[in-house]
């Protein structure tokens, strides 16, 4: 019935399955029970988990250790609070070069826009205070080196290597 769109639209969409699975269960052929949880509570097979998926619009939610989703795939385009506190805690402010932005002034920016494919997740996020964000969607860059820090760029793609920054109230 969902296929057919016979089915009545409630607060916006249709209704939907929440099932959570381990990724290596999901691709493997495991049959055995219980390794699946419906979102009610109840378990189900990995086979019958993947007949459910068969047919439905499958999203990616990858969790962290601590259990807070860090990865939303492309179904939800902004950052959750568990995400955005992901990136406060890697970022501690403004990544621009030179600004001391707290986190608190800051944005959740993709690194790889949402209209060009980028997924919503903590290694294509930046904390960007608001003057910065600007700048970053109207041609600078930010990017994340190999080795962990961040590199600001001019639209002609210069490195900026310092900046006056931008110092919270006292």
């Amino acid at each position: 019935m969902l296929a057919a769109g016979s089915l009545p639209t409630l607060r916006g969409h249709k209704p939907q399955i929440a099932v959570v699975i381990d990724l290596a269960d999901l691709v493997d052929d495991a049959t055995g029970p219980g390794a699946a949880r419906m979102g009610f509570g109840a378990t189900i097979s990995a086979a019958r988990a993947r007949w459910l998926a068969c047919d439905a619009t499958v999203s990616r939610v990858v969790m962290g250790p601590d259990g807070a989703p860090l990865d939303l795939g492309r179904k939800q385009r902004l950052a959750d609070r568990y995400l955005r506190r992901a990136v406060e805690l890697r970022d501690g402010g403004c990544v621009f070069a030179g600004c001391g932005a707290p986190t608190w002034w800051a944005e959740v920016h993709h690194l790889v826009h949402w209209l060009d494919g980028g997924g919503t997740s903590l290694g294509n996020s930046a904390l960007l205070c608001e003057r910065h964000h600007a700048q970053v969607h109207h041609g600078f860059r930010v990017e994340r080196r190999p080795d962990g820090p961040w590199r600001t760029c001019r639209p002609d793609g210069t490195e900026i290597l310092t900046g006056t920054g931008l110092q919270p109230a006292a």
